[in-house]
Order: C-alpha cells, then sequence, then structure tokens
C-alpha cells in the first residue's frame, strides 16, 4: 500500500465483522476465507491492491459487482466518504449482489458498523451493471469475468478506471482498465490471481 487514504481506510474497518462467527479469529490472517454461498471474503492485501489501482478519491461514485461479505464495498466507503469528512463532499458506493442469500447479511454487516449510509446493497445481475446510478468514477469487479462486460465499460466514466479479474476459472489477469477520450481504452496488466467466477447473463454459463 502507498497511499495514506487507503491504509486509513484498512486500518479503520475491521474485517473480523464482516467474517463467520467462527473464523474471526483469524481476521488478520492474510488469505481468504469462504463466507458461505460459495463465495469468499478477499485476502487484505487483495483488496488494498484493487483499492490502490482504482485511484479512489473523496467524492466519487463507486459501482462494485459482487458485494460478498460488505467487507470490500466499506473500506472504498471510507475512502470516497471518509467518517472523519463533511458528508456534503461524500461520493457513494453502489454494490451489487446477485446472490439473495447474502443481501441481509451484507446489510446488517454494513449497518452495524455504519456505513449504511454510504454504500447501497443492490440484489440484481452485476454483470450488467446498475445503469440506475451511472455513470461511475471508478468501477471494481470482485468476481472473474471471461472478458469485460460491454455494459461496465457503457457505464464508467470518461477518465473512469475499473479493476476486473479477466480470465478463466482457475487462471486470471488482475486487469485495470482506463476509459479515455474518443472511445479510447488503456488496459493494463496487474498480476494473476484466482477468484470466483462472475455470475449472471455476462458471466461464466456455468
Amino acid at each position: 500500500m502507498k497511499t495514506g487514504r487507503v491504509i486509513r481506510s484498512m486500518r479503520i474497518v475491521p474485517r473480523e465483522e464482516f467474517m463467520p462467527e467462527q473464523l474471526k479469529g483469524y481476521a488478520s490472517v492474510d488469505t481468504p476465507f469462504p463466507i458461505g454461498c460459495g463465495q469468499t471474503i478477499s485476502a487484505p492485501h487483495m483488496v488494498a491492491m484493487m483499492n490502490e489501482a482504482l485511484e479512489l478519491e473523496v467524492g466519487q461514485r463507486v459501482l462494485e459487482v459482487g458485494a460478498g461479505s460488505g467487507y470490500h464495498a466499506a473500506t472504498i466507503a471510507e475512502v470516497v466518504a471518509p467518517s472523519d469528512g463533511d458528508p456534503k463532499h461524500w461520493g457513494h458506493v453502489y454494490t451489487v449482489e446477485i446472490v439473495q442469500e447474502l443481501i441481509d447479511r451484507v446489510k446488517k454487516n454494513l449497518s452495524r458498523i455504519g456505513y449504511a449510509d454510504r454504500v447501497t446493497v443492490i440484489c440484481a445481475d452485476g454483470s450488467k451493471g446498475y445503469p440506475e446510478k451511472a455513470p461511475y468514477d471508478r468501477i471494481l469487479v470482485t468476481a472473474a469475468s471471461p472478458e469485460i462486460p460491454e455494459p461496465l465499460m457503457e457505464q464508467l466514466k470518461v477518465g473512469g478506471v475499473m479493476a476486473i479479474p479477466v480470465g478463466w476459472h482457475f487462471s486470471q489477469d488482475l486487469m485495470v482498465i482506463r476509459k479515455l477520450p474518443k472511445g479510447e481504452v488503456q488496459r493494463r496488466r496487474l498480476c494473476p490471481v484466482m477468484f470466483v467466477p462472475l455470475r449472471g447473463e455476462l458471466g461464466f454459463k456455468e
């Protein structure tokens, strides 16, 4: 981690509050853990790396595809809408989760630690984004996609940045996408990763 605001968010947001009861004691271990429904909470280093890649700033509107436990959304919210900042300048996080069983849990987690006013949780097919609040300054995808879904590119602002794992079930690259003027797109491969597959119409079919 290099950016002070990312470091601060990782220190402030309690990871254990987003983990299953039997795993809370392992919250400081830098590895992903299962949270049920075939989903995981990412390792802290991966959360920090993706947040750095997004170049997050106060006031930004962010779309997250794949809410999971709500942890990653909370760390982003603490950057774009910091707890010690002026709410008039807050940004907002919209996190889309396709697994209905996780929705209530995510909302409870975010409410319990004070992020419900900065993160909106939507149950929908995140592979198609969330056009109701587009365009977004930043888009984060926390599941692996076979390719970059076109709706997400359409919903990203010009000058905006997207971080998304692209590849197959057990081999992906974390890609950082920057949308340039005149329809141009800059793509940068950050590192090899392994995420759960993106579900939905434009994700993996099985």
